[in-house]
């Protein structure tokens, strides 16, 4: 952290200017997904803004890109960045089905979701092999391709912007931060495809914040941002796509479900503490 006035000065002020691109850029994108059809091809080009915003400020304040962490890093980093948002999205699931907010999918649920991902045209599969394969599928080519998204978000929050935090906040004061930026972004696609505002603009938020301690925990550890890319793909792909197709919904519990849920908000924050003490147990 800068102790310097005039070097934290000019530090807040990228701060800023990131921060404006970031909305200048976004905005006409935000207002495409709510307002135009189909409005999924918009958000490869949201995702890539953060990025670009990076970019813009490093050329205005005459700064490398290659100053930012493009180095790969250790690979146990890469393998916990894959591991633990895998883990949150199970945790999550298993809770929902033991408190019966949602069920365990049956067999037509899995045979309909082999369908949709196209399994039938490979032969006659049974409803273990369906999920096994998905799972894998999923968990390594959908990974892969969600990374060339995630990369965009993360080469502006996690390999750029946290690291100008840095210079001016605590680890703590970075994780919050950066976590209630970016989960404000994300607030027009919220308040359009939101069933209850309130409650999922709360629980969005304590998600969002508290992968925040973890990614930069990793971040900051690996001095890489490739950790950050990997944990976003994976967390998108096991809360989006497998947990919600291996669940049959059970009418009034909706709240308890999703990425935007009342259980992974509360799984996700206990993650989000642990990770928060361990890094100022090691003083990062």
């Amino acid at each position: 952290m800068l102790t310097n006035s005039s070097e934290r000065k000019e530090a807040w002020k990228t701060i800023f200017l990131f921060l404006a691109l970031v909305v200048a850029l976004t905005s006409p994108f935000h207002y495409a997904i709510v307002n135009l059809y189909p409005s999924r091809i918009y958000v490869g080009a949201i995702m890539w803004c953060p990025a670009i915003a990076a970019f813009i400020t490093l050329k205005i304040k005459g700064r490398k890109i290659s100053s930012l962490n493009w180095n790969w890093g250790d690979w146990k980093y890469i393998r916990w960045s894959y591991f633990i948002p895998a883990l949150y999205g199970i945790i999550t699931y298993l809770l929902i089905w033991v408190f019966g907010f949602g069920g365990l999918a049956n067999r037509e649920i899995i045979t309909e979701w082999g369908k949709e991902l196209g399994l039938f045209g490979i032969g006659t599969l049974n409803p273990t092999s369906i999920t096994i394969i998905a799972i894998i599928l999923l968990g390594t080519v959908e990974v892969i391709r969600a990374s060339a998204t995630t990369l965009g978000e993360e080469i502006g929050w996690r390999g750029f912007f946290i690291h100008e935090l840095r210079k001016v906040l605590s680890f703590t004061g970075v994780s919050v931060f950066s976590g209630l930026v970016w989960a404000a972004w994300h607030w027009p696609l919220l308040v359009y495809y939101s069933n209850n505002v309130l409650l999922e603009f709360i629980t969005f938020f304590i998600v969002i914040i508290s992968m925040s301690f973890i990614m930069a925990y990793y971040t900051f550890k690996s001095k890489s941002l490739w950790p950050a890319v990997i944990f976003h793909a994976v967390s998108n792909v096991y809360i989006q796509k497998i947990m919600p197709s291996l669940t049959m919904k059970i009418e009034g519990t909706e709240h308890w479900l999703g990425e935007n849920g009342i259980m992974f908000a509360i799984v996700t924050s206990i993650f989000g503490i642990y990770f928060w003490r361990k890094a100022i147990k090691e003083k990062i």
